[in-house]
């Protein structure tokens, strides 16, 4: 398939800016991928879509507040995104400034905080924090005092206060991730709750979104796109909790497209490490059943993956629906839930 397959027009009104007033208030579009099916739900609904004996898998990673500003001993502006922390004082970082800083030269930030660039490998920058306001201090104990939300460029505004809270999952627990895992954005503790009385499992993966999350398709043929890479975790307890669903005939729903991808590139196993897996319709899921997620990019590899477990057609259809609708979409907007395989 080609990216231009994946077009659909979305008016800049149906981005979704903040919010909705409450987690659970947004709603909830209801796709069979077998029957082809679509339903206009509220996202509380969902709980008539879970049964139990049913494993639902969350992504628990944590958004670092890692957009730091500063500027250089000239006093030229610098703007940079922490991609990854390697150690309690030293990063790798996408970096925004009219002349890129060069190799062992300083950044300074607010309370004269300072940063040598130590390398620079292309797309980031190697930063080692050497001026703390207190010896102890690490590069976390900086983000959280003085980091901004990195809230994604479509929503054309700076963070505010309560993206602290709104634009981080209430069950985030390792920090890493640039961008949140926005489909676990609607789930409060009180619907969790329910889920859980129920009889539904909750398990947790572990995916740190990075940037590239939001870097287009930029070839035409699917087969040349070269995914990024993004770090992931499945633990044994979670590899048993799948086998002991699948072994009674229950399902497996991901929360979220980094759900699945931590679950797909795992393929049953514990899994540490980098992925790069690329679903895209034509895949054969080995785990997933499945998936809540959110409205998606036109020409992103997100719609690609929600068009290989919905359906191409399906999904589209879907897609057309949900803006004659006025659905909400991207990070804050409503939700999806895609009934997978019977």
């Amino acid at each position: 398939m080609h990216r231009t397959d994946f077009t659909f027009d979305l008016p800049k009104t149906l981005i979704a800016r903040y919010p909705a007033s409450e987690r659970t208030g947004s709603r909830l579009l209801c796709l069979d991928s077998v029957t082809g099916q679509i339903q206009h739900k509220m996202f509380p609904d969902i709980l008539d879509y879970l049964h139990p004996g049913d494993l639902l898998v969350l992504n628990n990673t944590k958004v670092m507040p890692a957009r730091l500003f500063g500027e250089k001993p000239s006093g030229g502006k610098v703007e940079i995104l922490i991609e990854k922390i390697l150690d309690d004082h030293t990063v790798l970082a996408h970096c925004r400034a009219s002349k890129r800083p060069k190799v062992n030269s300083e950044i300074i930030f607010e309370q004269n905080i300072k940063a040598v660039v130590v390398d620079d490998n292309g797309p980031l920058l190697k930063l080692v924090f050497t001026h703390l306001e207190k010896p102890s201090e690490t590069i976390q104990d900086i983000l959280f005092k003085y980091g901004h939300i990195p809230l994604p460029p479509y929503m054309d505004r700076e963070d505010e206060l309560l993206d602290r809270e709104r634009y981080q999952t209430v069950y985030a627990k390792d920090l890493g991730s640039v961008a949140a895992p926005t489909a676990g954005l609607h789930f409060d503790e009180a619907l969790l709750s329910k889920i859980i009385q129920k009889g539904v499992n909750i398990t947790y993966v572990t995916l740190h979104v990075g940037a590239g999350t939001f870097q287009p398709v930029r070839v035409d043929n699917l087969d040349d796109h070269i995914m990024h890479a993004e770090y992931a975790e499945l633990s044994q307890d979670v590899c048993d909790l799948i086998l002991a669903t699948k072994k009674n005939n229950k399902k497996i729903i991901a929360v979220g497209t980094t759900s699945v991808r931590v679950l797909e590139s795992a393929k049953n196993k514990p899994f540490f490490g980098e992925t790069k897996l690329f679903i895209r319709p034509g895949y054969k899921f080995e785990c997933v059943d499945s998936l809540i997620t959110n409205f998606h990019f036109p020409e992103s590899t997100l719609l690609m993956l929600v068009c290989a477990l919905g359906g191409y057609e399906n999904t589209m259809r879907a897609y057309k629906l949900a803006v004659e609708n006025n659905y909400r979409f991207y990070s804050y907007g409503d939700a999806m839930l895609i009934k997978g395989k019977l």
